[in-house]
């Protein structure tokens, strides 16, 4: 499994810190050139190498990391998503009309035509998401919900695990999901809630 990081921003930034952390290659891209991003990724971790969003689009994985009107762009960059799993850790700070009324994951998936899309790693702020997840024992949580069933977000389950992160399921998208949503300004119940589990 290969995973790419797309947005190499506060969020992007503290994805890379978790992947290096367990020596786990990923591939990092954004707007900018990847050379621009080189040195910062080096400095995160060997394991982090910045590419071209088009190389990085290769991955199995791709973590959507990028601010949330953005993700249409990136969505242009392939014809079809199928084989690919999107996790989504945008969070959408638009008014509710603009998203068809829909779960703000849901409404970015319209662009992710055959992608395994998984919303995932989007309540915590970057600060607590770049931090080690295991604390006295425990392991933080990450919320997982999808719309594609549980091959969606099995692998994803994985890979927090093997970041070491707790993942709780929450189901489909408007239904748990929906506790982890910002839409328009109202924020979900579970965001920003630093929870911790003492299994994996």
């Amino acid at each position: 499994m290969s995973y790419a990081i797309v947005g190499f921003g506060k969020v992007g930034q503290a994805l890379a810190h978790a992947f290096a952390r367990k020596n786990i290659d990923v591939t990092v891209a954004s707007r900018r050139p990847p050379e621009a991003l080189a040195s910062q990724a080096r400095a995160i971790g060997s394991t982090v190498v910045a590419k071209s969003l088009r190389d990085a689009l290769e991955a199995d994985t791709i973590i959507l990391a990028v601010p949330f009107g953005e993700h249409r762009e990136v969505a242009k960059a392939l014809p079809d998503w199928k084989g690919k799993t999107i996790i989504d850790a945008t969070n959408a700070l638009v008014p509710l009309e603009e998203l068809d009324g829909l779960p703000s994951s849901a409404f970015v998936a319209k662009s992710f035509t055959g992608a395994k899309f998984v919303k995932g790693f989007n309540h915590l702020i970057a600060a607590t998401l770049a931090a080690d997840p295991i604390v006295e024992g425990g392991h933080r949580v990450i919320f997982l919900s999808s719309d594609d069933g549980e091959d969606a977000i099995a692998p994803v389950a994985d890979l927090a695990k093997q970041l070491g992160f707790a993942p709780v399921k929450l189901g489909k998208l408007s239904e748990g999901g929906a506790l982890v949503h910002a839409r328009g300004r109202i924020w979900g119940q579970l965001i920003f809630q630093d929870l911790f589990k003492k299994e994996q």
